[in-house]
């Protein structure tokens, strides 16, 4: 029966991945966390509604990537650095051990934090060790090179958090630390260096460290990564890698320990910057030139806000979900509040970052306990007791094609939905 539900599950999603968008890095497409409307799964468990769960070798928290029939992930397994792919039917294509690699430093952290990107050809993994790696969807290795050894030890007091990202037909990566930090280029096809800019603050202990990832932005024609942390939003070139501008004055008060771990959301005229370890809120302009610190900002609010998860940017408005269950939508131009609701009480905290499907906004605490709610006019719970993974879950909800991924600790689930889905078959 588990065959059957696996086999029309790969139907499925195949039959309809001409019409959706694959699902290529952390929080999707350039990292926005929406995928189009469909007809996602909103109540399951660990057992129902379970179009198929593979366990998952060893530990990582990375988020899954989609590409057409393949899924990749990231571990660690015996303390080395391990890359897996998997077909949309569950079943595992292919393991390869790259070498040794770092736990992790926090309780629910680990080496292979960091979710994968791919481009349809190439498949590029990241972790603790300061690794990159290079595999085509047949799992050869076409490079490997590690950035600690090429340009510097890692200094960050916790565990590697950002994830690579595609820009200017690159490979991009952001190193924010203590000491040499710095954006990286990297040629998807060799892993040679095409540009390396320093980015780097003289900020107070620990203010200097970020473990967030960077987004692309169209702007004015220009492909332009937009990057937050070390109290700094910079905008460079993505092609080049010149700095265009930067905007600062988010630690006006020089504060120690505010360090960033929720990324900014955009679109490609304002990005909303969450920091002061989850007290503000601001919103800024993007573009101009050079220092854009007064030009750019539009508002900023103290708010309870995000230390972790990540907000979203949809159309004219902004969902921040913070660390403890609060839910705000706020109009993006203004940053006034439009409504607010919290989700059901928990021990636990969210660490993943909410993803949006239509008017349907995921929401996964730590617990692995997830709950749906409907934005599309005000807040409304869907799940008012959640939907139970039966394992805990750090890794960011992956919605493509009428599905639903999530990785917990143990496994890789697929949930679908729909009376004539594979979720529904029994």
């Amino acid at each position: 029966m588990r065959y059957a539900l696996a086999l029309l599950c790969s139907i499925s999603w195949l039959a309809t991945a001409h019409a959706a968008d694959n699902w290529p890095q952390w929080r999707g497409p350039n990292a926005k966390g929406i995928a189009p409307a469909g007809n996602f799964p909103v109540e399951f468990s660990g057992d129902e509604g379970v179009a198929w769960k593979v366990a998952v070798p060893g530990f990582g928290t990375s988020s899954p990537v989609v590409w057409g029939d393949a899924i990749f992930l990231t571990a660690s397994e015996d303390k080395q650095d391990t890359v897996l792919a998997y077909g949309l039917d569950g079943q595992q294509r292919w393991k390869r051990t790259l070498g040794p690699g770092e736990g992790g430093q926090h309780k629910m952290g680990s080496g292979a934090n960091p979710s994968p990107v791919t481009d349809g050809k190439h498949v590029v993994t990241y972790f603790k060790s300061g690794r990159v790696a290079c595999h085509d969807f047949a799992g050869n290795e076409l490079w490997q090179t590690n950035l600690q050894e090429r340009y510097g030890e890692n200094t960050l007091w916790w565990d590697l958090g950002t994830s690579p990202i595609l820009a200017g037909g690159n490979v991009v990566i952001a190193v924010m630390q203590a000491g040499d930090s710095y954006l990286a280029a990297l040629d998807p096809a060799t892993g040679d260096e095409v540009w390396k800019v320093k980015r780097q603050y003289q900020r107070p202990d620990e203010s200097d460290q970020a473990y967030t990832t960077p987004q692309v932005a169209n702007i004015g024609g220009r492909e332009v990564i937009v990057t937050w942390g070390a109290d700094h939003l910079t905008g460079h070139d993505a092609k080049t890698g010149e700095l265009i501008w930067e905007s600062a004055g988010f630690n006006p008060n020089e504060e120690g320990m505010w360090r960033v771990i929720a990324s900014h959301a955009m679109n490609d005229e304002i990005a909303v910057v969450p920091f002061g370890r989850g007290k503000f809120l601001a919103g800024v302009k993007l573009g101009g030139q050079g220092d854009v610190t007064e030009s750019g900002r539009l508002w900023e609010e103290q708010i309870e806000g995000p230390d972790v998860p990540t907000p979203i940017v949809a159309g004219d408005k902004c969902y921040i979900l913070t660390d403890g269950g609060k839910l705000d939508c706020r109009d993006l131009q203004t940053g006034k509040e439009l409504w607010s609701g919290t989700l059901p009480k928990g021990r636990d905290k969210y660490f993943a970052s909410p993803v949006l499907a239509g008017d349907k906004l995921y929401c996964l605490r730590e617990d692995g306990v997830s709950f749906v709610v409907d934005v599309s006019d005000g807040f409304k719970l869907l799940t008012k007791s959640g939907n139970e993974l039966g394992e805990r879950a750090i890794a960011t909800p992956v919605p493509v094609r009428d599905h639903l991924l999530i990785r917990g600790v143990e496994h890789l689930f697929c949930f679908g939905a729909g009376d004539d889905g594979p979720a529904a078959a029994k």
